[in-house]
């Protein structure tokens, strides 16, 4: 079967009423991502020629996420059912003939391979409808799949379901290959005769069966994978199962994780081989990191680029940053976005950066904060160096040329330019242009009074 002859529908609709909040289900996050992008990863690593993503409470928001990706927008003004939904994307999929896989929005922990051999048993089957199942120890609140030997004859559904048919374990996942244009038919034949009042897409499997086709089944290996997401706590579930996913990924790229159980990285960060990342450390964002790199103890790295050999020391924070190679940072530095490094940097304890750029091997050992400034290479910046950036209205550019060195307790009032191989005199505050080669100093007369703390006592 080619995938030219294939599309995916994504559910994502509902309101999500047992998380308690005000953002729609499908956009909370996991591991670094909305809950749908893992439904819209896997219709696009299957190949589906289309992605038809079903949207209802807050559409406009769901939309603006996925905005700029390959796919088509549904509205469903009423949810009135899984039914309806996928009825909902027939105008969108009129001359569409071919295999309808359809995806739930909340169901983030499915693995290609598990749809890939549901569409192959699709195929291999010649299957009107095949669902993905699942067997529970506690199926409790799940559709029941009713079998008659390799068949599926009806799916109940929990609060239509009768004592015998409660007790049978195996499950819809709600994850299902259809046949397009057929389901379209069926569709329309159903009705929200049930204790809901609501169209249920299981319907269709009867109906199928009546009408002489074939209903299948592809069983789920691991039926973790088939969660649902209906509040924080299997959020939270979901959400520890994907982080080890992820670690695990890493470990067997070469990546040396001491405490996996406790080191949380977002689904698209990327690390090198070699690298060490220490317990609690948080990796968010598209965050890229080199070989040979160390990240100590609760490091949070945010959408930032270290390159190789680079040291982050323990409770450091970067966000929006570039570094190159052989980069040691903090304790407890603060890199904020627009920090670029350009090699053999040293930012130390309590320094902090934000829109600023520094030449190889310029460093700032501690308690410093460098703001919208450019610096040339081999600068030392001493303790307590401050570059005054902001006048109450706009913000202002500090230039440091090359080989300056920029005493302790030192100000640099923007827009201001030190000259190249300039000093600056420990407690300065420099207002005026520096020139090359100058040493600068701005500092009141010292006075000695004899004898006055003597006097005083």
């Amino acid at each position: 079967m080619s995938t030219a002859n294939m599309v995916a529908v994504i559910l994502a609709a509902g309101k999500g009423t047992r998380m308690k909040s005000e953002c729609s289900k499908v956009l909370h996050p996991i591991t670094g991502q909305p809950l749908a992008t893992f439904s819209v990863q896997l219709a696009e690593k299957l190949g589906c020629s289309q992605t038809v993503m079903v949207v209802g409470h807050q559409a406009d928001q769901v939309q603006q996420a996925f905005a700029g990706q390959n796919i088509s927008f549904v509205l469903q003004q009423q949810q009135l059912g899984t039914g309806h939904a996928l009825m909902v994307t027939r105008k969108a999929l009129k001359d569409f003939t071919g295999t309808l896989l359809l995806l739930c929005g909340d169901v983030p922990l499915l693995r290609e391979q598990t749809l890939k051999e549901l569409l192959n048993q699709h195929r291999q089957s010649q299957a009107a409808v095949t669902v993905l199942t699942a067997t529970m120890d506690d199926p409790t609140g799940y559709g029941r799949i009713v079998r008659r030997a390799d068949e599926i004859e009806r799916i109940v559904e929990e609060k239509d379901a009768n004592a015998g048919e409660k007790a049978l374990q195996e499950i819809n996942t709600g994850i299902y290959a259809f046949e397009a244009p057929l389901v379209f038919q069926l569709l329309h034949q159903i009705s929200n005769n049930n204790a809901q009042g609501e169209y249920y897409l299981t319907d269709i499997i009867a109906l199928a069966k009546q009408a002489g086709h074939r209903v299948c089944a592809s069983l789920l290996k691991d039926s973790s994978e088939s969660m649902g997401i209906n509040d924080r706590i299997q959020l939270a579930e979901a959400t520890t199962i994907m982080r080890q996913r992820i670690n695990q990924q890493h470990m067997l790229g070469g990546v040396t994780l001491i405490d996996p159980a406790t080191t949380y990285i977002d689904l698209n960060v990327e690390i090198a081989a070699d690298t060490t990342i220490y317990p609690n450390v948080h990796l968010r964002g598209q965050t890229c990191i080199g070989h040979h790199c160390t990240i100590e103890t609760g490091a949070v790295i945010d959408s930032s680029t270290i390159g190789d050999h680079c040291l982050i020391k323990a409770a450091s924070a970067l966000e929006g940053s570039q570094l190159a190679e052989h980069c040691t940072i903090g304790p407890m530095a603060h890199l904020r976005p627009g920090t670029i490094l350009q090699g053999h940097n040293k930012l130390g304890n309590f320094v902090e950066t934000k829109k600023a750029v520094l030449g190889l091997l310029s460093q700032a050992s501690h308690l410093t904060y460098i703001g919208d400034a450019e610096l040339g290479c081999d600068i030392n910046l001493g303790c307590g160096t401050i570059t005054c950036n902001y006048d109450g209205v706009n913000k202002h550019k500090t230039i440091i040329e090359d080989g300056v060195f920029v005493g302790s307790d030192s100000q640099l009032i923007a827009p201001v330019t030190i000259g190249r191989n300039s000093v600056i005199a420990a407690g300065s505050t420099i207002t005026k242009d520096v020139p090359a080669d100058a040493l600068a100093l701005s500092r009141t007369e010292q006075k000695i009074i004899k004898g006055w703390s003597k006097r005083k006592k």
